[in-house]
């Protein structure tokens, strides 16, 4: 990770700040206060969760007279959040009431002692059986018990402007069945259209878990069974055959010039910029991204743009060769945690609870662009009629896949990272990258691979 000086600037703010209250006083230590520590993007226009929670916030002071809510945005990247959160957690003086967890970290901070066990909450909440075991298991450890409430989850797929397809020559229900096919439309549009970016798939270090799971993790899923990590042997894959193949279409991508130049490539904005410049702007075709960019382009999104609705279409990301069934997608999600070190569990708890009534699960749903995890929200008229693209991509969650729920998980993520760009910049061969990797991975996991 290279964080730019303004991120590093955003961050330091944020440490200096401490905490930012949004509907009354109080912090660490006021038993009185649930302290909520959440991630804030830095685009400063993109407010819709923090929106959410100051409406939340309000509903659960009015239900519990006295009780007050202290939000703590935490603006940075999504790697320096995830640091920020393991500095406060280490610490009951520092330690939120509630944390915003990503399902990439979680157990990795349930491993470091940071969270607490939420089985005994709930084993007495009904609604709890309204959520879908594959999110349950998502917020789960090896040792049986759950460390989070998810809010949503997510899949991708690939976003591709019609308008820039028409003018290429290109059908604007354009469904492609294999990587050739991706390709071949990126070629096609690099000869037509001069000046804009073919194809984006994240593949740099500065992306973090983007190019981890939205780019290399889509192209590795289409090539054969548990190509990650084996569940039967208990052992990670080091970078066989799968492996290598999904480095060669980056090598491609990039070395055909079909992708965004390498400064946008390693720049750790890039997520951001894909959203709110490139798509918007018409300077780039076919984005594999994920299901939640459409938040972006709303009302009270940080690049409001109307016309999305009419100029963005949808595909699946297919399989290598068309295998079945056909497609691939990956998803994640987040969770509302409570710290081990936190003063109040029990306030923290209600809390959760307020958040995850149906009502206000519907509303965030629709706030994030979230593929809700919740059957009663799933069948809700108001959520599956709120945005085009939502029947698209909660459609893919029957051929998901999720990452491995493992501690190390965010390690291996970061040696993708790293054989991904390395091959995106022109530096090593995806044979040379894949052989670093497995180096690397050897190291991660004590040498507890397998080769496939």
């Amino acid at each position: 990770m290279r964080p730019t000086a303004p991120q590093i600037l955003a961050l330091a703010t944020v440490l200096a700040a401490g905490t930012l209250t949004a509907c009354g006083g109080g912090g660490a230590g006021d038993k009185n206060t649930v302290r909520i520590a959440f991630y804030q993007e830095t685009d400063n226009k993109i407010t819709f969760r923090s929106d959410y929670l100051k409406l939340v916030a309000k509903k659960f002071e009015k239900r519990y007279p006295g009780k007050k809510v202290d939000l703590v945005p935490i603006q940075a990247t999504q790697q320096d959040y995830y640091t920020k959160i393991q500095q406060m957690m280490r610490s009951p003086k520092t330690a939120p009431d509630l944390v915003y967890e990503d399902t990439f970290l979680i157990n990795s901070d349930i491993k470091s002692g940071y969270l607490r066990p939420l089985d005994n909450y709930l084993a007495d909440w009904d609604d709890w059986n309204q959520f879908e075991p594959a999110a349950k298991r998502a917020a789960g450890a090896a040792d049986g018990q759950t460390y989070g409430v998810p809010d949503g989850t997510d899949t991708r797929g690939l976003w591709f402007n019609k308008k820039l397809f028409k003018k290429a020559g290109l059908p604007q229900d354009w469904r492609p069945r294999t990587w050739n096919d991706v390709l071949k439309a990126a070629r096609t549009l690099k000869k037509k259209l001069p000046g804009v970016v073919p194809l984006n798939v994240f593949a740099g270090k500065g992306a973090g878990e983007a190019t981890a799971m939205q780019g290399f993790e889509m192209l590795l899923y289409g090539t054969g069974k548990d190509p990650l990590y084996d569940p039967k042997a208990k052992k990670w894959v080091k970078g066989g055959q799968g492996f290598r193949e999904s480095l060669k279409f980056l090598d491609t991508v990039y070395g055909e010039k079909l992708g965004p130049d390498e400064d946008q490539v390693v720049d750790p904005n890039v997520t951001t910029d894909v959203v709110t410049q490139l798509l918007p702007e018409g300077k780039l075709a076919i984005a594999l991204d994920g299901s939640w960019l459409s938040q972006n382009w709303i009302k009270t999104g940080g690049k409001p743009w109307p016309e999305w609705k009419e100029t963005m279409g949808l595909a699946p990301m297919p399989t290598q060769h068309g295998e079945a069934p056909g497609e691939v997608s990956m998803s994640g999600g987040w969770t509302w945690s409570i710290p081990r070190h936190s003063d109040n569990p029990d306030l923290a708890w209600k809390m959760i609870r307020t958040m995850q009534t149906k009502q206000n699960a519907v509303e965030w749903c629709i706030r994030g662009s979230q593929v809700a995890v919740r059957q009663d929200v799933a069948n809700d008229a108001r959520y599956q009629k709120s945005m085009p693209g939502i029947k698209f991509f909660t459609e893919r969650v029957q051929h998901t896949h999720y990452r491995p729920a493992l501690p190390v998980y965010p390690q291996v993520s970061a040696a993708i990272a790293e054989a991904t760009e390395s091959v995106a910049t022109g530096d090593s061969s995806p044979q040379a990258a894949a052989k670093a990797y497995d180096e690397q991975l050897d190291g991660i996991t004590d040498g507890a691979t397998v080769a496939k």
